[in-house]
């Protein structure tokens, strides 16, 4: 790392340096079990005590062990202003602007609605599994929602992983490379129904006011039982207001989704903000058929929910709207209407939720958060346990494990100086690794992970090599 953390690190939840429709809320729920030791759980009871049960599943804790730090006080600009003429690449940011995660871990978050997976298994017909696999690619952006806290960058060899053996999956990430920062994760259907993977690797643009990523890496789904796969890239993250005032996050893009055995494709506009603000977080967008027939469109908002419907009833209802409602249509909201300042990009007023056409199939609604979520860098709650160390679990995981690592402890437990300190440390001792393995004219070794071609895309990969989980870590680097 050299010591330096990109710039849109510290804002955002992409790490550029090193990376990388009817249902129920209990079809959702993110209580579980490990496949560990289960003695203490941070966060939940008293040290050395079982974390609660229910119905013989182990509780999650539901907070972190101390509440985030205000950012108020520290200003990007004091820090940007020193920097003018340098690649963001070699800018320092302070921990502050941190969330107590790593890399790897934010990816991991991709799995916070799974079920939609499980559910695209079951489905008989493609169309209603292309329905499935679109809810969950925009689903695995909801996360990012308000988060402007940047993650921990993953150190080179750090992996993590997590079994949920109530959510139906289990999950291993490592960072495979430096320069250029890769994270590569695998995944896998605990009842093999399906194959989850890929690597990811943002491409940074400053605009001034805003940082762009835009992501690099194939996503790749398979779902075995119906032999086949599905794959798509993320849409553009951009974080607003990095000088100065409230950050906020959009996403834009166009996301194609491949069915590489029907020919199927879903094709889903990730909608920019627009001048009154009017597009803000919504998408829009269409299944169809190899010869390019829709036979499914698709609309909502990927911080809300997703809703689906024939394109017949779609567009008779688009023809009423435009012949009934122009005069609903020009009254822009009051609270919006100034014109970017010099210094600001204005943050758009939250428009009215998603309007549900008539006769339209619900796809996919968001999990709510905590209530004390805006104490825990906006955490969900799925997100709020992926740090979560109990007694024991020392002795099952890998001991490159994010979890082991001592800043991203030292942060989650409050102690910001511990938490710089432990940073520094891991950082030169990396760098010395890095010193060792050059006079020794040694390559990096990769211990989970290889590379090679995606086998559905032919573009470059990097491929699960297996193993993890039988836990033999005797040649696993020690990075903390």
């Amino acid at each position: 790392m050299n010591g330096e953390e990109e710039f849109f690190d510290a804002v955002t939840g992409f790490d550029s340096e090193n990376s990388s429709g009817e249902f129920s809320e209990a079809d959702q729920r993110v209580a579980g079990v490990m496949r560990v030791d289960t003695g203490r759980s941070n966060g939940i009871g008293k040290v050395g005590e079982r974390p609660p049960q229910e119905n013989g599943i182990q509780k999650h804790r539901t907070s972190l062990p101390a509440p985030m730090f205000t950012r108020s006080d520290f200003s990007v600009w004091s820090i940007l202003k020193k920097c003018i003429g340098l690649e963001l690449s070699k800018i320092t940011m302070p921990i502050v602007f941190n969330e107590p995660l790593s890399f790897l871990q934010r990816i991991t978050e991709y799995m916070e609605h799974v079920f939609l997976i499980h559910r695209a298994s079951c489905q008989p017909q493609a169309l209603e599994r292309m329905q499935c696999v679109a809810a969950f690619a925009v689903s695995a952006v909801a996360s990012q929602w308000e988060r402007t806290g940047k993650p921990f960058n993953p150190l080179l060899g750090e992996t993590y992983e997590l079994i949920r053996e109530d959510l139906g999956f289990r999950f291993i990430s490592e960072q495979v490379s430096h320069h250029p920062p890769v994270s590569a994760f695998y995944s896998e259907g605990l009842n093999q129904d399906f194959l989850f993977h890929g690597s990811i690797y943002p491409k940074l643009k400053f605009w001034g006011k805003s940082v762009e990523a835009e992501p690099r890496g194939t996503i790749t789904l398979e779902l075995l039982k119906h032999n086949e796969a599905y794959t798509w890239t993320n849409p553009t993250c951009c974080v607003h207001n990095v000088i100065i005032g409230k950050l906020w996050i959009e996403q834009y893009g166009t996301v194609e989704i491949v069915n590489h055995r029907t020919g199927d494709k879903c094709v889903l506009h990730f909608k920019p903000c627009g001048l009154f603000g009017k597009e803000l977080h919504k998408v829009e967008g269409h299944i169809q058929d190899k010869n390019k027939k829709k036979l499914f469109m698709i609309y909502g908002k990927w911080t809300e929910c997703l809703w689906g419907i024939d394109p017949a009833a779609y567009e008779s209802f688009k023809k009423r709207e435009r012949r009934g409602d122009q005069l609903s249509k020009a009254q822009p909201d009051n609270g919006s209407q100034k014109a970017d300042g010099d210094v600001l990009d204005s943050v758009p007023e939250v428009q009215e939720t998603v309007q549900v056409i008539p006769g339209s199939k619900l796809l996919w609604r968001v999990n709510t958060r905590p209530p004390n979520s805006a104490q825990m860098y906006n955490f969900t709650s799925f997100t709020v346990s992926l740090n979560e160390l109990q007694s024991g679990m020392e002795k099952t995981l890998a001991p490159t494990d994010c979890r082991l690592r001592p800043d991203i402890r030292g942060m989650e437990n409050g102690d910001m100086d511990l938490a710089s300190q432990e940073k520094e440390r891991l950082e030169e001792k990396q760098r010395e690794a890095r010193r060792e393995r050059a006079k020794q004219e040694a390559e990096w070794q990769t211990r989970w992970f290889h590379q090679g071609s995606n086998p559905y895309t032919g573009t470059p990969d990097w491929l699960y090599t297996g193993g993890y989980f039988e836990r033999n870590f005797s040649r696993c680097p020690d990075i903390y």
